[in-house]
């Protein structure tokens, strides 16, 4: 009898070792802890809520841009920099509630002055796929992020631009972009080509564009699944700019899953001119550099060679890089 109950603990602990891997390399290598939370919600009828400064959970269009603002957690500022969090949560039920209690759910607000930095595409030879973390790496970026969508095969979808010279064709009626012209970077509606004048030196043509002067598209709220998935709640993207020039990302964090109007209202109530989505979904990711080292954002497996259309590592071929501008020297000095 001692045995038997011996070799009954020896099983009972190589299950709870063997479990503890498996939620160790979810965690790890497929967000899983994140993924729980955006599973729960996914068929979720209630809007997005964001956790006011007083402690009241409310929908974005119930907050003030004010309320907004005071609603943002710091995470990490320098000169030209800021990187904010809402903490957010969504109604679905028990199991949703237990999820967002136990791992939590976040919306961050990337911002970026253009005086301060360089924005450029950034791929590898023959669009090769790749990760946000390796683009930092190797071109010593201070934030870089998914930007435009793949074929099956891997090759972008839409016009790509590095250093004023096209890499890729024009896809369809794709309606957003970014680009850059005259060093100053641009994102928004495919109009904003022609009222901008100058020759495209970086760009990414990408889809849906949103806002423009202030106005969100028609479609975003009264078409959304008639051209795109507006309605669907999934990991977003979206890259904006305000009139002065500054940039602006709103982007699913852990948990943070929004549907497309949702993104958009948050961005409008940042002050955001222009804007426009960018390559989301488990095809997310990004990578920020602080004081403490870079931080990275994977929506799902980006290392792990599976080949099963479930499990398939997520990289893609074109990323927005960011990069800090050299110092001026004026009189021997730095400026």
């Amino acid at each position: 009898m001692p045995s038997k109950r011996g070799c009954f603990k020896m099983l009972l602990l190589l299950a709870l070792a063997g479990a503890l891997l498996v939620y160790f390399v979810g965690e790890v290598f497929f967000n899983l802890n994140s993924n729980l939370v955006a599973v729960s919600v996914l068929n979720s009828a209630q809007p997005l809520q964001i956790l006011s400064k007083r402690g009241a959970w409310k929908p974005a269009t119930g907050l003030t841009p004010a309320d907004l603002a005071a609603a943002m957690i710091e995470r990490h500022a320098e000169t030209g920099m800021r990187w904010t969090t809402l903490k957010v949560r969504r109604d679905n039920g028990v199991l949703a509630a237990a999820a967002q209690r136990v791992f939590g759910a976040e919306v961050h607000v990337i911002t970026l002055v253009p005086d301060r930095f360089d924005f450029m595409t950034t791929f590898q030879s023959k669009f090769a796929l790749t990760t946000a973390r390796e683009r930092m790496a190797e071109q010593n970026l201070w934030f870089s992020i998914t930007a435009n969508f793949r074929d099956p095969k891997g090759r972008p979808m839409g016009w790509v631009y590095h250093e004023g010279k096209q890499f890729n064709q024009n896809f369809g009626e794709w309606s957003g972009c970014f680009f850059v012209k005259d060093g100053r970077p641009w994102f928004g509606p495919k109009s904003l080509l022609n009222d901008v004048p100058g020759l495209i030196q970086e760009g990414s043509q990408v889809y849906p564009s949103v806002m423009k002067n202030h106005t969100i598209f028609p479609y975003v709220e009264l078409q959304p699944d008639e051209f795109f998935d507006g309605t669907k709640i999934s990991y977003r993207a979206l890259g904006g700019m305000r009139k002065d020039g500054t940039i602006v990302f709103v982007l699913s964090g852990d948990g943070g899953v929004m549907n497309v109007g949702e993104v958009t209202e948050i961005a409008r109530k940042l002050d955001v001119q222009h804007a426009t989505l960018l390559d989301g979904g488990r095809a997310l990711q990004y990578s920020i550099r602080t004081d403490d080292g870079p931080w990275h954002f994977q929506a799902f497996n980006t290392t792990l060679p599976f080949t099963h259309k479930l499990l398939e590592r997520q990289r893609s071929p074109v990323y927005i890089g960011v990069r800090r501008k050299a110092p001026v020297i004026v009189g021997g000095t730095i400026e």
